[in-house]
């Protein structure tokens, strides 16, 4: 078969650590390429569409897009897809499997804080699939940008990955992604031609055989209630037709049939609907029911399987189960074991990091990540879609080695923090298990620490490292391998405030409450019996009756009990309430609210199971 080279096409990625500027990038590109219509008002991080992305400010899923430039030399138009990645090591999955569908990268770098450990994860996929890099210094404009420095970094960065001696001399652009400007030195120019420019260069044009038998895999899917599954992949051989007849091949080797009902491919930030597409191309079809990612759609004729996206595996695991509370069914839609069912294992066929597998109890599920964000994620989505469920602490999931030895996960854990911090976190992290590896002062006059620490002593340890830093240090994990099993980790050094009895809250009782810790409600607000309702200065829990009303027996006592004042109670985020809980706790999600709780309501039950529990382990 004949290859021919695709001179008017480029299939990149954009990929960078998580707030380094891609997703700026990308709007910078769009508007230079007049995508845009002239009048057109555009927000900031055009592809960071779901509310989520927005209110985090980080790329969760990976998006495609498409631009057309004129190349000066040639003044041949070229048609560059651009996919916009994830920075975050939890989202791996989706940058693994989105790398597949290009011939080359842009790596961003921030010219100031240089590569960090996303950085090293996602740029170690880009290079283990041969693709070639452009290094883009971004933020030149930064007070403490040293962008020589940077790129020394960088360098060694691409040295230590093992990078091939082609891939190792990659072109450098300059940019400011919010102004829209490039060079190829730090003076940068007017606009991102030098950027376009380089692109044209150095990213390899695809090579394809238009008249192999059609070969196309599936690296993203779609839902649609009008069109069903759309499937979005590349086509690496052949042509694809609407209405034409294929067969895709699934990962047990099974073939089915189906037909192409719909076919897009993009512009700009849009799908556009074509009637056919040739090998290069990154598609969307819809019109085969039942395709999931990895499967490869082909000839009927000659059906051909490309080798399967390889995703590694989960670290961390939660259990997913039907509320139990009280308060079931008040505040959410989907509540049942089937919708809870249905909503998660629909989950898995976009979200390829993400694994569900069904326990001892119906309505329990068990649902594996790569992160603890990774799977905040899911829930903050389920509850936003009005779903109710509970969630338990995160666990890390153990292997086994040839030899019969347990592994855990360890992470690479990045810390940035100032000189006199130092002390109270190394103390916090070598009680965690983590090993410190390299300590060396930035530019910034700030201290970086590299840990390697064990997954299971990461957990929780994000809040209780901003208290230490009080909000100024800078925490990055990224999962570095499986190893044996360190020692034991400190547990939560502080117990549960337990409400007493179900009922509403009262000033009264919430005033006694507080001299025991610190309170996560205020007053008039529903409990219920064995809720957590905030967090005890001790190490055990204590019952506390928050709904106690105090006996008023004149008008002046009516008068100093509305002016009492407590103090302002601290707000939950849903990362925060993960972290705190403890093994004997659950989280109850609701699309209103967020309720810690014991799993066992009853103290009196609570305690003889605790109890019993002791008598196993003595036993």
């Amino acid at each position: 078969m004949m290859k021919t080279t695709r001179t008017d096409l480029r299939n990149l990625a954009i990929i960078a650590h998580v707030d380094h500027g891609k997703t700026t990038l990308v709007d910078g590109l769009l508007q230079q390429a007049h995508v845009f219509h002239e009048n057109k008002v555009i927000r900031e991080r055009v592809l960071d569409s779901n509310d989520l992305e927005r209110e985090k400010g980080i790329t969760i899923l990976s998006k495609n897009t498409a631009i057309e430039i004129a190349d000066t030399e040639t003044d041949q138009l070229i048609k560059i897809n651009i996919v916009d990645t994830p920075g975050h090591a939890d989202f791996g999955g989706e940058v693994e499997r989105v790398l597949n569908m290009v011939d080359g990268v842009l790596l961003l770098v921030d010219a100031a804080e240089g590569p960090r450990p996303q950085t090293r994860f996602v740029l170690q996929k880009a290079l283990e699939l041969g693709h070639k890099v452009i290094v883009v210094i971004n933020k030149v404009d930064r007070k403490l940008a040293d962008s020589s420095q940077v790129l020394n970094d960088t360098f060694d960065l691409f040295i230590e990955l093992g990078a091939s001696e082609d891939q190792a001399s990659f072109p450098v652009v300059y940019a400011i992604a919010t102004q829209h400007r490039a060079g190829h030195t730090p003076d940068v120019g007017p606009d991102l031609q030098p950027l376009f420019e380089t692109i044209l260069k150095s990213i390899p044009a695809p090579v394809v055989e238009i008249d192999h038998p059609l070969q196309m895999l599936v690296t993203s899917l779609e839902y649609d209630n009008f069109r069903g599954a759309t499937a979005i992949g590349r086509i690496f051989a052949g042509e694809i037709k609407v209405g034409e007849q294929v067969v895709y091949l699934t990962s047990d080797s099974k073939i089915i049939p189906g037909e192409i009902s719909y076919l897009y491919d993009y512009q700009g930030l849009d799908r556009r609907e074509v009637d056919q597409a040739r090998a290069g191309e990154i598609v969307a079809v819809a019109g085969l029911e039942g395709i999931t990612i990895g499967d490869t759609i082909s000839d009927p004729q000659n059906p051909i399987s490309l080798p399967r996206i390889k995703v590694e595996a989960p670290t961390v695991r939660m259990s997913f189960g039907v509320n139990t509370s009280p308060f079931f069914g008040k505040e959410g839609t989907w509540k049942t074991s089937r919708k809870l069912h249905e909503r998660l294992f629909r989950e898995i066929k976009s979200n390829l990091a993400l694994r569900v597998e069904e326990t001892k109890n119906t309505d329990t599920l068990l649902v594996s990540g790569r992160g603890e964000l990774h799977l905040a994620i899911l829930i903050e989505t389920m509850r936003r879609e009005g779903y109710e469920f509970h969630v338990s602490r995160p666990e890390v999931i153990l292997q086994t080695s040839s030899s019969g030895e347990i592994l855990e996960p360890f992470e690479e854990v990045r810390i940035e923090i100032n000189p006199d911090d130092i002390g109270i976190v190394m103390e916090s992290l070598n009680n965690r298990q983590g090993e410190l590896k390299e300590m060396r002062e930035l530019s910034t006059g700030t201290v970086l620490l590299t840990f390697l620490a064990p997954t299971r002593g990461i957990l929780g340890f994000r809040h209780h490292f901003l208290t230490m830093t009080k909000g100024t240090g800078v925490l990055n994990t990224a999962f570095h391998s499986f190893a044996p099993q360190a020692g034991s980790v400190d547990a939560r050094s502080h117990g549960s405030l337990v409400a007493w009895e179900t009922g509403i809250t009262t000033t009264f009782g919430l005033k006694n409450a507080e001299g025991r810790g610190t309170l996560f409600i205020g007053p008039g607000i529903e409990v219920y019996r064995g809720m957590v309702v905030g967090e005890n200065q001790r190490p055990d829990d204590i019952e506390i009756n928050v709904c106690k009303a105090k006996h008023l027996t004149n008008m002046r006592n009516s008068i100093r009990e509305i002016n009492q004042r407590l103090v302002t109670p601290r707000e939950m985020s849903l990362d925060q309430c993960i972290e705190f809980l403890a093994d004997d706790e659950f989280l109850e999600v609701t699309p209103k609210n967020l309720r810690i709780r014991k799993r066992i309501l009853d103290h009196g039950t609570r305690i003889r199971e605790s109890k019993r529990e002791e008598e196993k382990v003595i036993g």
